[in-house]
């Protein structure tokens, strides 16, 4: 199915607040509301819309450090990366790894309270990684912009 402009109305008005009532929504995209519900609920079952969330403040979670690590991996193996993968969707501090094409195999996102505890996080998860060869962690000094929202 491809998105009409209508689609792409409802889709951003609900990245910008998921919350929102159908009744709310349908004015903004001008619909009814029974037409507005069919069109979410279209969106949802086609996959378009995966879920719903909750956007938490980092720094009231109280980690509000964020580390982005660069991990090259001793080989390539189908394996190796199964291992490797498997092993960092376990570790709770980490909310993206990326398989990269470049000078790192993948890239991960950490978030912790503060130094220190991005040291336990090494220590304690991110040495103990299945096939590592080379990290190498970059602290973020400043969000600069910060979006979930994909352009629709």
């Amino acid at each position: 199915m491809s998105l009409d402009t209508t689609d792409r109305k409802i889709l951003a008005a609900l990245q910008r607040n998921g919350r929102m009532s159908n009744a709310e929504l349908s004015d903004q995209v001008n619909l009814s509301p029974s037409a507005c519900h069919r069109r979410v609920q279209r969106l949802e079952a086609e996959g378009y819309i995966r879920n719903y969330v909750a956007l938490l403040d980092a720094r009231k979670m109280k980690v509000p450090t964020t580390v982005f690590v660069e991990i090259t991996l001793q080989g390539q193996a189908e394996e190796l990366l199964d291992a490797f993968e498997k092993a960092v969707a376990r570790i709770p501090d980490v909310l993206e790894c990326h398989l990269m094409a470049g000078t790192a195999d993948y890239i991960l996102k950490v978030v912790a309270e503060n130094t220190e505890d991005f040291a336990r996080i090494h220590r304690q998860y991110l040495s103990r990684l299945p096939g590592v060869a080379q990290m190498q962690s970059s602290f973020a000094l400043r969000t600069v912009f910060k979006t979930t929202a994909l352009p629709v």
